[in-house]
């Protein structure tokens, strides 16, 4: 049901539902859905006395790590920010309740009704359905309503304010003007090999930069990791395996694999009687035992005239093509077997397997080998796992419970929260259970983590150390080149302002200029965008006359002349793409200056 809620729908009833069943069956499991408007979690903050409640916060964070949309090494700050969401939801709620934003009943009414999913085969609203995927999803009825009220209420209050600001038509045809505008330019880039700078870096520079930008030697809260692994694979490396199981496993696996098969047919009926035919069968059996080729056999015996010219040939046959006695003898040899006389169809059929339409055994060996060490040692990991859980949920330690289990304790070197870690530590889920609360804070060990199907990993800390700036002399090389940088960018910032000047008193350069014609805001260019967007910044040039500017690049910085300006061709897809971008952004700066002044005057506690 959840996912047909899902696939089907994009109403507000869709959305309430969708939401708090994945976040609360994700969080607190099942029985979460039917206690979950009744249950009273901690408060978290409180706006204008309203609470918050840490549950509607946890709700909103695994939603969103779910979703994939947040990596979950950022839950930390993505919790902060959903508090801060939710915060705001409720003052714009406030704000709209104290205003009049008043949903009637028969309002509700009529959008309830209208809703899709709630909607019988026939697309009529039963009142049946209605209450079932409110139940499945913990609502009554009464909840249901009033978080939709709510919700209709913020909607209606940032549609009355986005409507509220518009744009006059002669702002929208300037927007329009300046959109489509097209800049003609020439460019040089200066690097190092351009100017000889006087790179000299003392002391006093150093202390200075590294003042400045302390920001950038500051070292983050990092922690040193114990870790244990149960790994099924491990466990199964070097076992030996029985050489009937690899058998055994080899045709289980082409059990139903088409086979190239051949058969001596003797018949019974009008000129034999069934004794007959089996005596008949059983001699031809114990030629074959007696050494006679299948072939000889099958052109002495076999009624199947045709295929007995050909050594008794049938060609290759999947199952299900003569019957099940047949194939239970067929597709029950290995290559180059013979089966004993089968009955079907009023005959005795001896069949023979030439060849299986597949790997051959030898060829499967190595991978046969591994799939039987591993089901081999099911049960032991599963005992090891469970022996995991129970004993790192009680221990204090992890050194104990690798020794009780018979683990390695492995330690990793400092990581910090943002960090790329490598290995097993860089598995889905590693380091934000490293950074959870309970690891991190209480310091507990993490409940098992399953990185794979075939392993499981515990992790505490082992060290922590809090977020520090790093001294100057731990820091000096490093220092010392950013200061040097910086004093070659000086020098080229320099000798940049130094050529504009030469060209604004009309000297001519000789520099190799770039030129790029009728560049616009969007289109494709090998320009550089940092130079395209400072080349629309500049002052529009006289005619004949170019303006210029120095543009800060990465590595080196340009002399950018602006040589003219002209008017594009109307794009009206793209014109109209722009103009309600614009009016998304008017609208959205205005629900935000409202957002600001409500802050200002609430009374926010957290």
């Amino acid at each position: 049901m959840l996912q047909s809620i899902r696939d089907g729908s994009r109403s507000w009833g869709a959305k309430i539902i969708i939401g708090v069943m994945v976040a609360a069956m994700a969080l607190f499991g099942i029985e979460s859905l039917f206690g979950l408007f009744g249950s009273d979690p901690d408060e978290v903050a409180s706006v204008n006395g309203q609470p918050i409640m840490r549950q509607q916060v946890e709700l909103g964070v695994q939603r969103a790590l779910r979703s994939g949309q947040v990596p979950p090494e950022q839950e930390r700050a993505l919790r902060s920010d959903m508090l801060d969401q939710l915060i705001t939801q409720e003052l714009l709620s406030q704000y709209a309740e104290e205003g009049g934003f008043a949903v009637s009943e028969e309002q509700l009414d009529q959008l309830i009704v209208s809703l899709p999913e709630f909607h019988d085969q026939d697309g009529r609203f039963s009142a049946e359905v209605f209450r079932n995927r409110l139940a499945g999803a913990g609502y009554t009825p009464l909840s249901f309503r009033q978080e939709l009220r709510v919700d209709i209420q913020r909607q209606h209050l940032q549609q009355g304010l986005a409507f509220s600001d518009f744009s006059l038509p002669n702002e929208q045809e300037r927007l329009a003007e300046l959109q489509r505008q097209e800049r003609s330019l020439r460019y040089v880039v200066l690097d190092g090999d351009d100017v000889e700078a006087d790179i000299n870096v003392s002391e006093d520079d150093l202390q200075a930069y590294y003042d400045a930008h302390q920001e950038r030697y500051e070292r983050p809260e990092q922690v040193r990791l114990e870790y244990v692994i149960v790994d099924r694979q491990a466990m199964a490396e070097g076992r030996d395996v029985d050489e009937e199981a690899l058998r055994d496993a080899w045709r289980e696996q082409n059990r139903d694999a088409d086979r190239q098969v051949s058969h001596i047919m003797i018949t019974f009926g009008d000129e034999r009687t069934r004794d007959e035919a089996q005596e008949m069968a059983e001699t031809a059996r114990q030629a074959l035992d007696s050494g006679e080729s299948f072939a000889d056999t099958a052109l002495r015996y076999s009624d199947d005239t045709a295929s007995a010219e050909e050594g008794g040939d049938l060609g290759v046959i999947s199952r299900g093509f003569f019957g099940d006695s047949f194939d239970e003898a067929a597709f029950s040899l290995e290559e180059g077997d013979v089966s004993q006389p089968v009955e079907l169809d009023n005959a005795f059929h001896i069949i023979q397997v030439t060849d299986i339409q597949g790997p051959t055994f030898e060829e499967q060996r190595d991978e046969l080998a591994r799939e039987v060490a591993l089901s081999d040692v099911d049960d032991e990991f599963n005992q090891r796992v469970q022996q995991l859980i129970d004993e790192s949920f009680a221990a204090d330690d992890l050194q104990s419970v690798a020794e009780s289990i018979g683990l390695t304790l492995n330690e990793s070197d400092w990581l910090a929260r943002d960090d790329e870690a490598e290995g097993v530590l860089s598995e889905p889920g590693v380091m934000s259970a490293a950074f959870s609360n309970d690891v991190l804070e209480e310091g507990y060990n993490s409940e098992v983590i399953e990185l794979d199907q075939d392993r499981r990993m515990v992790l505490r800390i082992a060290e922590q150390r809090d977020a520090t700036l790093l001294p100057l002399d731990e820091v000096r090389e490093e220092v010392e080149i950013s200061v040097a940088a910086e004093q070659q960018q000086q020098a080229l910032r320099e000798e940049a302002q130094s050529l504009i000047s030469e060209l604004q008193a009309g000297e001519e350069l000789d520099v190799d200029w770039l030129e790029a014609n009728n560049v616009s805001r969007q289109a494709d260019t090998t320009v550089p965008q940092t130079i395209v967007q400072e080349a629309f910044r500049m002052p529009r040039p006289d005619e004949g006359e170019s303006v210029y500017r120095a543009v800060e690049l990465p590595q080196g910085v340009a002399v950018v002349a602006l040589d003219s300006v002209s008017d594009g061709e109307i794009d009206e897809q793209m014109e109209t793409f722009v103009s309600q971008m614009a009016e998304q952004l008017r609208a959205q700066s205005v629900l935000q200056g409202l957002v600001d002044d409500l802050r200002s005057d609430a009374d926010i506690e957290q």
